[in-house]
């Protein structure tokens, strides 16, 4: 497979994730499977609670500010990423973390607002910082192991002051590098749990092993670290791109953001042509703050060019 399929799929399929759990965010487990029991039925971009159908959420956005300002200026600029956050935060966006917005509303410099944030309430572990990571994981793959995984720990920093959040955004960084190198990510996770500070490796090592099942998560998958093994274990126990987000979005919970994790991770193994066209064609992605702009899949397909990945 040409390494474009897989970096389009990787940026495409977070999106249509996204998009495609939205409405079913905080729901029980086994109502996507409930309402659309068939697979390759259609009608499954349904939209709702608050969600047009193909309207992705604050996960693409975020992520297509972070390609923006790379593309933009050339390279990573984290005062750049945080006033394009601010902006965004600020034109009332249908949806915002209640972290991010606390982080992006508090006044502090870029450099201190998410620290800040974490010594105050001590906690700041949540999944904000993965459900952006599609669009930086393509543009540093190319840069290598320790390049990836730093630029995901320095972008999750600006967000989420607490390092179990800049772990689990290295380690979807790096498994998606080593997919676009045609490698298998699932066979490099022991590789990559080596890599994670000593601190978070165990609480990764649980979540991500092959016997884990997201019922025996001791958290919310709200949180970053059952976020990324939902995501895992969505990928290891299907065998398609649709398998792997019917199976994610019906984890219930937080469906969106475990949907868009698993799409990029799905995306990379199978690449964009095995994204469903049915969800791939209303997906739209309004961008609050920007003048009233809304991409569709042909911006994402211009942004993943931009970002050489």
């Amino acid at each position: 497979m040409k390494r474009i399929q897989r970096t389009a799929g990787v940026v495409v399929g977070s999106a249509v994730g996204d998009a495609l759990g939205a409405p079913f965010e905080f729901g029980p487990q086994g109502a996507f499977s409930a309402r659309f029991p068939l697979p390759g039925a259609g009608a499954e971009m349904c939209g709702g609670r608050g969600w047009d159908p193909g309207e992705a959420t604050d996960d693409t956005q975020m992520a297509v500010m972070v390609a923006e300002s790379l593309v933009q200026r050339g390279g990573l600029d984290l005062s750049d990423i945080f006033d394009r956050f601010q902006r965004w935060a600020a034109s009332e966006p249908k949806d915002i973390g209640l972290q991010t917005e606390d982080v992006l509303t508090n006044g502090m410099p870029w450099d201190l607002a998410a620290a800040i944030h974490f010594q105050v309430n001590l906690r700041a572990a949540g999944n904000g910082s993965l459900m952006r990571a599609s669009t930086s994981a393509v543009h540093f793959a190319r840069a290598g192991q320790a390049a990836t995984m730093d630029a995901a720990r320095r972008i999750a920093a600006l967000t989420h002051g607490d390092r179990a959040a800049w772990e689990g955004t290295a380690i979807f960084h790096e498994l998606i590098r080593v997919t676009l190198e045609d490698n298998d990510a699932l066979r490099a996770l022991p590789d990559v749990l080596a890599l994670i500070h000593p601190d978070h490796r165990s609480r990764y090592a649980t979540v991500l092993d092959p016997d884990w099942h997201p019922d025996q998560a001791t958290e919310f998958n709200g949180a970053v670290w059952p976020c990324l093994g939902s995501a895992v274990w969505a990928l290891r126990t299907t065998t398609s791109f649709e398998g792997a987000l019917r199976a994610a979005v019906d984890l219930g919970g937080d469906t969106d953001t475990v949907a868009a994790v698993t799409g990029g991770l799905a995306g990379a193994r199978y690449g964009l042509d095995a994204i469903p066209s049915r969800w791939t064609e209303p997906l739209h992605i309004p961008l609050p703050g920007s003048g009233g702009r809304v991409l569709q899949l042909s911006d994402l397909l211009d942004l993943v060019d931009g970002l050489g990945g």
